[in-house]
């Protein structure tokens, strides 16, 4: 079943209104009409079945009929990563981490940051869609961009890692990482962290840690690295 999304719904809602592109959508695409059912999600834990009153091609009108709450997990996870270059590589990385299924996702802007302007209004749209594909009761937080010396002085929950490319002692990050516990990681950019941005990093505590012998492209290791931290908590 496919999965929509509203923000406003709440365990009190009785009947919803789609707007007018989303009842074109359910109505003239997936030609839903009165009594079908659809599965609706507020991203915030909620989903609810929903069945159609009205099925109008400008506001498609449904009653709420059940509605299920979700736990949400022991634990976070948190990827802060800087912008790629190309901006659809950046896109491409969110929508693979909402489906894998991080919690928050924060743009840091770093030294060696190629792209230093965010803009989130793709983002989000692309976070949503991606969160209704994979079926997920949560919307992940997209953060605003922040640049990493401003981000490294605020207290994460949980361990803290920076996956860098330079030599030195690094751990295996899956060997670090403790089930049902929140974990935020870093993640640098095309050039990689600067030698004084993992200096810093190392003193505010985050452990340095690799995420395989292969070298990264930047999405390709925020990937690797939200989706060990999923594999190691099942």
């Amino acid at each position: 079943m496919q999965l929509f999304y509203n923000s406003e719904l709440d365990a009190s809602t009785k009947t919803f209104n789609f707007s007018k592109d989303e009842s074109r959508h359910i109505v003239k695409v997936l030609r839903k009409s009165t009594a079908d059912l659809l599965m609706i999600t507020n991203g915030k834990g909620w989903k609810f079945e929903a069945e159609v009153v009205i099925p109008n091609h400008n506001k498609c009108v449904v009653n709420i009929l059940k509605s299920t709450f979700e736990a949400p997990r022991p634990y976070k996870i948190h990827l802060a990563v800087a912008p790629t270059k190309m901006n659809d590589r950046y896109e491409w990385f969110i929508e693979k981490a909402t489906e894998i299924g991080v919690d928050t996702i924060t743009p840091i802007i770093c030294q060696n940051s190629e792209r230093k302007i965010i803009k989130t209004e793709r983002f989000e749209k692309i976070l949503q869609s991606a969160m209704k594909q994979s079926l997920h009761s949560y919307l992940p937080t997209l953060a605003p961009a922040i640049r990493f010396s401003d981000f490294i002085k605020i207290k994460q929950e949980g361990s803290t890692f920076i996956a860098h490319c330079e030599d030195g002692n690094k751990l295996s990050f899956k060997d670090q990482i403790e089930a049902g516990k929140s974990i935020t990681i870093l993640i640098g950019p095309e050039g990689d962290f600067s030698p004084q941005e993992i200096e810093t990093a190392l003193k505010h505590e985050y452990i340095p840690v690799s995420l395989g012998a292969s070298r990264l492209r930047t999405e390709t290791a925020g990937i690797v690295a939200g989706h060990t931290i999923q594999l190691c908590n099942e």
